[in-house]
């Protein structure tokens, strides 16, 4: 393990000789200097844990020391340490970004649990920070895409992200994602230790919405039983993620628009006026020019929800995309129902890649959550997904027949059923049952068949 590293920096060696044998006997490894210039160069070759620094130094002084060592390294704990006391001067370092303050003479154990206590709380602020660090790692949800489309929108969301106030409108259908995308936006920012709040405008009634973001006092109206905080106020310092804007009435978009001005609120019934800072970022399906067109969108307000604009393209306009996310989605539901599914068989993989899904990826996700939940196989293959999707089969099959023409010479018919019976039976493994299927004929049928045609 480690031992704590403690820098000595005093001009008087008597002093310095003494604090280094005491600190080595608590465990500690010490280093000394007895002047600033000397101190920093330490600091930058060794970066000691903590630093006991006199403030009378010839040279640099110890004020001085201990502006450049926060400069080179915030974390460093740096006690300070004078025979010339004073509260300006010790409200000075203070400032600076010393962790305490000691005289001269001072008291040896006093020292040792100053020192404890300065490291026990460098301990505790780096678990905070690890910890805030891992919950931004875990809140920054996956977004897969390998498309064209897809890298050139996650380029742009790194970005937005660090723009820290830039409203977003986003753009896209339902279920591709619009809600990932601003939690993806939020996570990556520097408000990601802050709060991301979001609520669905269409969902709510337009006479509760008003409540919702910009909270109420108590008595406001008959069932404000108590003082509410509303969204904004809540998400103080984070994001409000505003979904179905397109939905929200004439009355509740100028009063947002009014708010997104200077980010200033009353709540309903109260005469504080609030300020904030919050980012607003926003979604909808609906064309928004055409809601402006048919007046049922505030011009104005669309200019300001969308200075950073974000277009979501449906999945059947990036294909090379539902294969990986497909994947992904295997891998979340076999950990979650303990199945080993491992991949896709190659005829359900050319079925998911022509279907049209006119869900999106909400719809890709549910019909791989019910082939895992559904299936016991190792490979998930056509007979796992629904019937919207495998009857374009035979809609094929049966625009292939009605397209073939009948050649000059004529066919074989037995053939083209043997041909047939073959086929379906290597499609299946050689499962009987499975091979019936797919030609729409009974079990005994298909044996007959088999047998008729020599694979029995």
């Amino acid at each position: 393990m480690r031992k704590v590293k403690i820098l000595v920096v005093d001009d008087e060696h008597l002093i310095r000789w003494s604090l280094e044998q005491n600190l080595k006997k608590q465990g500690y490894e010490v280093l000394t200097a007895g002047s600033g210039e000397d101190a920093l160069r330490i600091v930058r070759e060794e970066q000691p844990d903590l630093v006991l620094l006199d403030i009378q130094l010839p040279g640099i002084s110890g004020l001085e020391v201990l502006e450049k060592v926060k400069e080179f390294d915030e974390e460093i704990i740096v006690i300070m340490v004078t025979a010339h006391g004073g509260l300006e001067t010790a409200v000075t370092a203070m400032r600076i970004g010393a962790y305490d303050y000691l005289n001269k003479p001072f008291n040896l154990d006093e020292m040792a649990i100053v020192i404890r206590k300065a490291l026990e709380t460098s301990e505790l602020r780096r678990e905070v920070v690890s910890l805030r660090s891992e919950h931004k790692k875990a809140g920054v949800p996956n977004i897969v895409g390998s498309s064209h489309s897809m890298q050139s929108i996650l380029a742009m969301m790194d970005k937005v992200a660090k723009s820290e106030a830039a409203t977003v409108l986003v753009q896209g259908e339902s279920g591709t994602g619009k809600e990932l995308v601003a939690k993806w936006i939020h996570y990556k920012s520097n408000r990601a230790d802050k709060p991301f709040m979001a609520i669905n405008c269409a969902a709510v009634p337009a006479t509760l919405l008003e409540s919702e973001l910009f909270g109420h006092e108590k008595g406001a109206f008959t069932d404000a039983k108590a003082t509410k905080k509303g969204l904004f106020e809540l998400a103080d310092g984070g994001t409000v993620f505003l979904d179905e804007i397109g939905d929200m009435e004439m009355g509740m978009q100028a009063k947002l628009l009014r708010f997104l001005e200077d980010r200033t609120f009353r709540r309903i019934g109260g005469a504080k006026v609030t300020s904030v800072d919050v980012r607003i970022i926003s979604a909808t399906n609906k064309d928004l020019v055409k809601a402006i067109e048919a007046k049922d969108f505030r011009n104005d307000l669309y200019y300001r929800l969308q200075v950073i604009p974000i277009h979501l393209p449906p999945l059947r306009e990036r294909k090379d995309d539902i294969l990986p996310l497909a994947k992904h989605f295997i891998d979340t539901y076999r950990r979650e129902f303990a199945k080993q599914v491992n991949g896709i068989a190659p005829p359900a993989e050319r079925l998911l890649v022509d279907y049209h899904w006119p869900g999106n990826i909400r719809e890709l996700k549910n019909v791989i959550e019910r082939a895992i939940i559904l299936g016991n196989e190792e490979m998930l293959s056509v007979d796992h997904l629904p019937a919207e999707i495998t009857s374009r089969v035979v809609t094929a099959a049966v625009t292939a027949l009605v397209t073939f023409k009948l050649p000059p010479e004529g066919i074989d018919i037995e053939e083209v059923e043997k041909e047939l019976i073959r086929q379906a039976l290597e499609y299946n493994d050689w499962n009987q049952s499975k091979a019936a299927k797919k030609l729409n004929l009974g079990v005994d049928a298909f044996r007959y068949r088999m047998k008729k045609f020599g694979f029995l």
